[in-house]
């Protein structure tokens, strides 16, 4: 199996480092436009495979995508990433017209690839890549939920004394501030979360969830790369390996949800077709009306995309 990574930067080279350390794939490509960057990138988590055991090929190249031929699966994350002050919504103009161009390249050596989106905003951006590829939308997808979700948990673990291992959460919408976490569907060994914490504590954390990308924005003076990367990784495994695992996803809606033509996270199973279902929750009424929130918020982004094109 190949896989390639386009976008060097902090979370393209961690997917391609979690990717190669997993042995998720028998070759991995790392690309980008930067002379030498991904070419030192890939050489480095190389040489580390005879310290942490594995077999995977990590090859890099500078902008060359004849070298991309054959995969199996493309993670595009490439773009500016955010600065302190900035919306993921500022970006839109600049990643649109990148990943057009990353899309375009893509699929002339990979025609058949399932692409997975990265590059902010998710959302809008995986509409892009969806537009540029006309792919189907099984195809097409964007990696928000898994990290958002991985975010919840996190917090809760912490909040709670316990194991994030033990922790299953659902969360839809778009990703940022209109996202939906879904107290309702989070457990913890099994049990509902809301008879382990009091609702105050709950939506605390839920609030921090959904400025959690921001939170790190403000640390950092840059976006998040180790739990984005590795997010986008996880994804690409339950491809490879055909694990029909169960996660949030951005996702082109059709009439599930009562939403359509709006691309946004909902939880599907992931296989080797790509998004091989999507998973209709019996939303209440509350839940409903923030979703369609959240829709209302990205089919505003979509539209300004629509009038740059």
């Amino acid at each position: 199996m190949k896989v390639t990574v386009v976008g060097a930067g902090n979370v393209g080279a961690t997917c391609a480092d979690v990717l190669a350390y997993r042995e998720i794939a028998n070759e991995v490509i790392l690309l980008d436009i930067k002379e030498g960057v991904a070419e030192g990138k890939a050489l480095d988590i190389w040489q580390k495979a005879p310290i942490n055991l594995y077999d995977t090929r990590t090859i890099g190249s500078t902008n060359d995508y004849s070298k991309t031929a054959g995969s199996d699966v493309v993670v595009i994350t490439s773009g500016l990433p955010r600065k302190p002050g900035m919306t993921r919504d500022d970006l839109i103009e600049t990643n649109a017209g990148i990943v057009k161009s990353v899309t375009e390249n893509v699929i002339q050596y990979s025609p058949d690839a399932i692409i997975i989106i990265v590059s902010n905003p998710l959302d809008v951006m995986t509409y892009q890549a969806h537009l540029t590829s006309n792919a189907p939308r099984t195809r097409v997808m964007g990696m928000a939920g898994i990290l958002d979700t991985a975010r919840y948990r996190a917090f809760l673990a912490e909040a709670l004394n316990v194991s994030p291992k033990d922790i299953q959460a659902v969360l839809m919408g778009g990703h940022g501030d209109t996202m939906v976490p879904l107290p309702r569907y989070t457990t913890v060994g099994g049990i509902p979360v809301t008879e382990l914490i009091d609702a105050d504590q709950l939506d605390a954390i839920i609030q921090r969830t959904k400025t959690g990308g921001g939170e790190l924005v403000k640390l950092m003076g840059t976006s998040a790369w180790y739990a984005p990367g590795s997010a986008a990784a996880q994804m690409v495994e339950a491809i490879v390996r055909d694990q029909k695992r169960v996660f949030p996803v951005c996702v082109k809606l059709e009439g599930e949800y009562g939403i359509n033509d709006c691309y946004l996270g909902a939880p599907v199973i992931l296989g080797k077709g790509g998004i091989e279902k999507i998973i209709e929750l019996q939303l209440n009424e509350q839940e409903m009306a923030d979703l369609k929130v959240s829709e209302g918020h990205v089919k505003e982004v979509m539209t300004v995309l629509d009038k740059l094109s």
